[in-house]
């Protein structure tokens, strides 16, 4: 009887239990299950990253219709991204993949749509690292500033933009194990920093601006005449601060429990973030002493020099170091999810070169060339940064809408065709429909937002290129469907599992 019991507790472990899930959505086991479900809430809590999207774009809304779009705006972009996420977890619940996005619009909507669907999800993905380095360069820039009076240019921040990649690169490199203590150390710093300096803005200025400021001052530094296109303009910084909740996704085969862990992740990570995220901005706002200085300052960063104006040098640098710090956590693992939405794509056939980005090390279980070659384009997209004064915020554009048409896409499937899908264990219920149709017009809107122009006079240096980038993502996957079709393949949920072959790296380090 003892070795009876035995045998049934083993059969059930949770390990067991997500490889049968994985083998009934079509594909083997190859990654290593070692991420908890803290730490696959803490790896999308740390790409959301409130220190990170709120603070690299609060200089951008500071000028796209100052403190009273900011703030609005946030509270305003939370619920309809919270209707998204939670519409996106429950078809995660079901289809628990590091393809994530890709393989459930193939399930619910064919081959087509999964293939569009994987390309702006990795458009997304991409400009995400990009954004986020691109920002820790910036921060490290106006920190150098503060410390030796050094003045940042575009030609040094590429430079560090470019070290910046190949420790993520590096890091991604050693493994699973690392990663879970990664992202749940990136979780508690990004909570416990965020507590540091919202307590430090509040209690140590002398003075703060009075609430008319915070919550009804109106700055428009855009060059356009219209309030309501410089307001929806400013929706650009909550839009891309909440972004990147997808990262539980791609990692839930490396996730125990994912069906359910995975699904909760998103959802959580965004209602934390929003609200923790709110409080910040708020706190940032109020310490505000010279609202001129603070968007042209020195450091090139106003989040710099708030600090420093309300804080003094000291602190101002030691709390940069702690903001930096949290970023780094969080491109580090925008890295991650980006190398496993690769590793994903290649192991159904959909990039060129499949072969070579879908191999795992035997090592560590890490898919390195997928790594390798985001970071890779991620710098590629960075490089207009030399000569535009506008390419940062074009670029967490890019970011924007190419992961927000991915995330509705599945969900507008799901509404479509409610015979093919059939919920996970975490569901929305009576919900579901109600939800989803409020994510999907809230995505449609924001996609079409960016795509215009954000300041005027339209110039070289001011132009947006988010729509050449997203045109040449999409003009590219659909010149590669005519040919990489034959070989694009993502099972049917139910199959017998595939890709048991996938080349394997000998040695990586």
């Amino acid at each position: 009887m003892p070795t009876s019991a035995r045998a049934r507790r083993k059969r059930s472990r949770p390990s067991d239990d997500d490889e049968r899930v994985l083998a009934e959505l079509g594909y083997t086991q190859q990654l290593h299950r070692r991420m908890s479900a803290f730490g696959n809430f803490s790896a999308s809590l740390s790409v959301i990253s409130i220190m990170s999207g709120t603070l690299l774009l609060l200089g951008y809304g500071l000028n796209s219709g100052g403190p009273a779009v900011v703030v609005w705006g946030w509270l305003a972009v939370g619920p309809p991204v919270l209707c998204l996420a939670a519409a996106l977890a429950e078809i995660t619940s079901r289809y628990p993949t590091s393809g994530g996005l890709y393989y459930m619009a193939r399930q619910l909507g064919g081959e087509r749509w999964s293939w569009y669907t994987g390309w702006l999800n990795l458009l997304g993905l991409l400009g995400g690292i990009a954004a986020q380095d691109y920002g820790i360069a910036t921060f490290a820039g106006a920190w150098a500033n503060l410390q030796f009076g050094y003045v940042p240019t575009p030609r040094s921040l590429l430079v560090v933009y470019a070290v910046v990649l190949a420790l993520h690169a590096l890091l991604n490199l050693l493994g699973a194990r690392l990663m879970n203590v990664l992202t749940s150390l990136g979780a508690w710093w990004h909570l416990a920093g965020a507590v540091v300096i919202i307590g430090a803005l509040t209690l140590v200025p002398s003075h703060h601006q009075p609430a008319g400021f915070v919550f009804s001052e109106f700055t428009n530094n855009t060059g356009w005449s219209s309030p309501v296109y410089v307001i929806l303009l400013g929706m650009l910084l909550p839009c891309f601060a909440l972004a990147g909740y997808d990262t539980s996704a791609h990692l839930s085969e490396e996730t125990s429990g994912a069906s359910v862990a995975a699904a909760r992740g998103i959802v959580r990570s965004v209602a934390v973030s929003w609200i923790a995220g709110g409080v910040l901005l708020v706190a940032l706002l109020f310490a505000v002493q010279d609202y001129a200085a603070t968007l042209g300052s020195e450091t090139g960063v106003p989040v710099a020099q708030i600090l420093l104006d309300a804080l003094g040098v000291a602190t101002a640098k030691a709390l940069l170091l702690v903001v930096i710090g949290a970023q780094f956590l969080c491109g580090y693992t925008v890295t991650a999810a980006a190398g496993r939405m690769i590793y994903a794509f290649a192991r159904d056939g959909a990039l060129p070169g499949s072969a070579r980005w879908r191999r795992v090390s035997r090592r560590t279980a890490v898919p390195a060339d997928a790594v390798l070659l985001a970071v890779a384009v991620a710098f590629v997209l960075a490089l207009p940064s030399l000569y535009s004064a506008t390419a940062f915020s074009a670029v967490t554009a890019i970011s924007v809408v190419g992961f927000t048409p991915a995330y509705a896409i599945p969900v507008l499937l799901r509404l479509r065709h409610r015979d093919r899908f059939t919920p996970g264990p975490w569901h929305l219920g009576r919900w579901s429909r109600p939800v989803g149709w409020v994510a999907v017009v809230w995505a449609a809107g924001v996609t079409a937002l960016f795509l215009l122009p954000q300041s005027s006079p339209v110039t070289a240096e001011t132009f947006n290129y988010t729509p050449v980038a997203l045109l040449t993502a999409l003009a590219g996957s659909a010149l590669w469907w005519r040919f990489g079709r034959r070989t694009y393949g993502v099972p049917r949920c139910g199959a017998a599992p595939a890709h048991d072959g996938i080349e394997e790296a000998e040695t990586i380090l």
